[in-house]
């Protein structure tokens, strides 16, 4: 633990020697290169000038630095929503407010006079079209579509302003071929669809009653790229890797669909996990290989003892009863000090069970000072993990849901000396994806998709 601390000071204090605009200047050039690796050097570098901007009340470093962790964020696949919304609440005016400059062409504008009486109940794709639907029947003077061009940026956009407002808070679509899709509550009487684009857009939508239907044409679709799992002669098998299955003896985790426990099920998938390592030629150790219990700080001592270069924790993440039949998915989380509401709760479930190592706001204060290049590195293993175990599974298993890669305030993986991950395997409160995580055919072709990360990690890094 001190010897983590140290180097995380010294990390610190060679960041410090860059004023703001020299590591401002330095983010912006290796946001521009191809390299996945200068890629996270950016992020990273935004992340500090964003710390310096709370630290000294800079509000225009703040913009500047959360423009390029969204920019960075995005091109890495990260989960920047967060930023996202801190971003258009700090920015002073928007760029599309109103297509007033000579650079900028509108058309199809209309005036809103009706005042919100209606929520959006849910938004999703069908057929490749975009389906909004709402708790009440639309009017049509309640929905208003306009088109804007910046010739600058050479950007289009496609808005839509609705006057309704939403249950949940902003998110971001995904459609092959469209660079973005946000839908946000604009004003409290406003809900904002926009589409952007580098290229130019067929955009069509009708009114069916409560649901409005956007359809989306004129999209250069990209070929399809399949994931190929690296092979095994080409990679260098001295390496350590601890594996960590959550919870154990009297702590059972999380108890889920017909009193599944999550102790149970991450040590089946991490005891898979070790034995297809080891016969590719990985040194392999686990902090716990029975149902036995072991302190949150001990698990990162031990990984440190054995000098691994990957420590990976496997879980299973847990919903209410209210929301059991509608959570699922896989995710990687890595350690930082995320302000994601879904992150900290995932982390106060993990957690819980060692809080007499530190007190609550020790926690807090230690979190605060993590910024290193080993989480860095973590969040490179927590995508590679990701796309190779999702890739495996979709092989045999439909409805395999990716639930992203996140960041977040996970106390089992700090001092770790080596790039960590919590691999969240599944909702074990959801009746399906419980079922699958018993399943031993599923724990198995989940454990060669997480040995399949590790080996892309290892090969690309």
């Amino acid at each position: 633990m001190f010897r983590a601390l140290v180097l995380l000071f010294v990390f610190v204090l060679s960041l410090s020697a860059l004023s703001d605009k020299e590591l401002l200047k330095r983010a912006n050039g290796f946001v521009k290169s191809t390299s996945k690796s200068n890629q996270f050097r950016a992020y990273n570098d935004y992340k500090n000038l964003y710390l310096r901007s709370l630290m000294g009340e800079k509000s225009k470093l703040k913009v500047s630095a959360l423009q390029g962790i969204v920019s960075s964020g995005n091109k890495l696949h990260i989960d920047v929503s967060q930023y996202e919304d801190e971003l258009e609440k700090s920015k002073p005016k928007t760029k599309y407010k109103a297509p007033k400059s000579k650079n900028i062409k509108s058309k199809n504008r209309t005036n809103l006079k009706v005042k919100s009486s209606h929520r959006l109940k849910s938004i999703r794709w069908k057929n490749d079209r975009l389906v909004m639907a709402f708790d009440k029947k639309l009017r049509s003077n309640q929905i208003n579509y306009f088109t804007l061009y910046d010739s600058k940026t050479k950007k289009y956009k496609y808005v839509f302003d609705i006057h309704a407002s939403m249950l949940t808070r902003s998110q971001n679509l995904r459609k092959d071929g469209v660079e973005k899709i946000k839908l946000a509550q604009f004003n409290s009487n406003t809900l904002r669809l926009v589409i952007q684009n580098n290229k130019k857009l067929t955009i069509r939508f009708k009114k069916e009653s409560r649901e409005l239907i956007v359809n989306i044409s004129g999209v250069k679709k990209s070929k399809k790229t399949t994931y190929t799992a690296p092979s095994p002669k080409r990679l260098d098998r001295n390496k350590v890797i601890v594996i960590d299955p959550g919870h154990g003896g009297k702590d059972p985790g999380a108890v889920g669909y017909k009193k599944y426990r999550e102790k149970v099920v991450v040590l089946q998938i991490s005891q898979e996990l070790k034995k297809i390592l080891r016969d590719r030629g990985y040194k392999v150790y686990m902090t716990r290989d029975s149902d036995k219990f072991v302190r949150l700080r001990n698990r990162t001592q031990y990984a440190n003892k054995k000098n691994a270069d990957l420590f990976i924790s496997i879980h299973a993440n847990a919903v209410g009863k209210k929301n059991a039949k509608k959570v699922h998915g896989i995710e990687c989380y890595f350690l930082d000090k995320s302000r994601s509401s879904r992150a900290k709760r995932v982390a106060a479930s993990e957690n819980k069970a060692d809080m007499s190592d530190m007190g609550y706001y020790g926690k807090e204060s230690f979190l605060n000072t993590l910024n290193s290049h080993n989480i860095v590195a973590a969040n490179k293993l927590a995508i590679d993990l990701q796309r190779a175990t999702l890739a495996s599974l979709k092989k045999s298993y439909k409805n395999v849901k990716d639930a992203g890669v996140r960041q977040g305030p996970f106390w089992v993986l700090v001092g770790a000396q080596m790039p960590a991950v919590l691999v969240e395997v599944g909702f074990i409160t959801h009746p399906k994806e419980a079922r699958n995580l018993v399943n031993r055919n599923y724990q198995k072709k989940m454990a060669v998709g997480l040995a399949n990360g590790v080996e892309r990690y290892f090969l690309n890094n």
